[in-house]
């Protein structure tokens, strides 16, 4: 790797670090301090929908770091969920994170924190897209023609005979998404401070 390459590559990972950073702080916020008007048997029914989404989404990474495991920035990797979205790891987040806004009970805060995810994940993908345009040159070029950014198309699928991947990254990413499901009982958390009045409800949407 050249040093501009690794200097673009320190800016890329960099800027992605506050952009996850500013997503976490504001889907915060919507989660926290505001709240559902549904009526209890649908606030239920919407959390159960979420849980589902919750577990696709940390499948979802599992998967796609069994295929990726640290090479994307050193080879092209376009087979399993890679041959369908060039970014199956920030699809399946976004999923994730629509299924974590959706333990508010509210299928408006659900969406909002989806939304907010797939535009903070566009941004970053554009940057990595141009250092991978630079590293990886004609074959990425040709993939990126061939294969839809964020939104999978399933018939494109196509897989390896084999895979290897790398046991610390798969540990660290099934760490990383049991955070999304230590959001059921910190909802849970929540819901007693509103009880007992310690969080306030700033707003309240369907």
């Amino acid at each position: 790797m050249s040093g501009e390459t690794a200097k673009a590559m320190a800016a890329f990972q960099s800027s992605r670090r506050y952009v996850l950073a500013l997503l976490i702080g504001v889907i915060g916020i919507l989660l926290v301090f505001g709240s559902s008007l549904q009526n209890e048997m649908m606030h239920e029914l919407i959390e159960a929908y979420g849980l589902v989404l919750i577990l696709i989404g940390i499948g979802g990474r599992l998967w796609s770091i069994l295929y990726i495991g640290g090479r994307k920035s050193a080879e092209l990797v376009s087979a399993g969920p890679y041959s369908v979205t060039r970014n199956p790891l920030y699809f399946f987040s976004t999923v994730a994170a629509v299924g974590v806004g959706a333990q508010t009970g509210s299928l408006v805060i659900s969406a909002l924190a989806g939304l907010f995810c797939a535009v903070a994940f566009y941004f970053v993908a554009l940057r990595e897209e141009r250092y991978l345009k630079a590293t990886l040159g004609a074959p990425y070029l040709a993939y990126v023609e061939r294969v839809p950014r964020f939104l999978p198309i399933p018939w494109l699928y196509r897989d390896e005979e084999r895979v290897t991947f790398k046991p610390q990254i798969f540990n660290r990413t099934l760490v990383d998404g049991l955070v999304f499901l230590s959001a059921i009982p910190f909802f849970e958390l929540v819901e007693m401070g509103r009880d007992m009045g310690l969080i306030p409800v700033l707003f309240q949407l369907y």
